[in-house]
């Protein structure tokens, strides 16, 4: 009997549901060009509301035995959504933006599994914004460069400067999520929360396109 890897299997089981979220119409506007700088301000306000609860989170794990392999100074994305606000809406920024729904109900769940100090839950949401950042964020990195004139200055986000190789990094992490030892009702349960992490993405998606929608 072969024994599949739990990363592979995890990957198989909710490649679909990451394949929803990327082909959201928004992200396909933003992405080829036909959506706006105002567009893209929308998406990075509504990560900084997401990465505060998964950071806090992440602060909350920073001893935990099964969670902290998968925590890294080099992927905190704070300081960096911080600056490209203030970059795209000034030194205000901060009573510029607000939660959309979605945002409101993705917050709610990062929080209730720290609460519930849930290891396997954060492994989860960690797994889906990281290694989501670090593949297929490279590329809308560098097309929201092209399309928008940007430098480095808005796109920080996107620019993870301590990993020299995303490509490596992403092994290692799908090494260590192979090493866990959960048992199989543990795992199931991590493979879910994944997909409720996609869900977010893709509702969050269609609340942008509705916000834009209604302006």
């Amino acid at each position: 009997m072969t024994v599949i890897p739990f990363s592979q299997a995890l990957r198989e089981r909710t490649w679909t549901s990451h394949g929803d979220s990327e082909g959201a119409s928004f992200m396909k506007d933003l992405m080829s060009g036909t959506g706006s700088r105002e567009d893209y301000i929308a998406l990075v306000a509504q990560h900084y509301f997401i990465y505060e609860a998964l950071e806090a989170a992440a602060e909350q794990f920073a001893d935990d035995t099964l969670a902290s392999p998968f925590i890294s100074p080099s992927l905190t994305r704070m300081p960096a959504l911080e600056q490209d606000l203030e970059f795209l809406l000034g030194a205000d920024w901060r009573n510029q933006i607000s939660p959309l729904p979605t945002t409101d109900r993705y917050v709610k769940r990062i929080n209730e599994v720290a609460a519930e100090n849930w290891a396997g839950g954060f492994v989860a949401h960690h797994y889906t914004r990281y290694m989501g950042d670090l593949s297929g964020g490279q590329a809308i990195g560098r097309l929201m460069q092209r399309h928008f004139g940007f430098d480095t200055n808005g796109i920080g986000f996107y620019l993870f400067d301590q990993i020299a190789s995303p490509k490596e990094f992403k092994e290692t992490y799908r090494d260590q999520l192979d090493a866990v030892t959960w048992s199989d009702e543990e795992r199931e349960r991590v493979i879910d929360e994944v997909l409720v992490a996609y869900r977010f993405n893709t509702e969050l998606f269609e609340d942008l396109s509705a916000a834009k929608a209604a302006a």
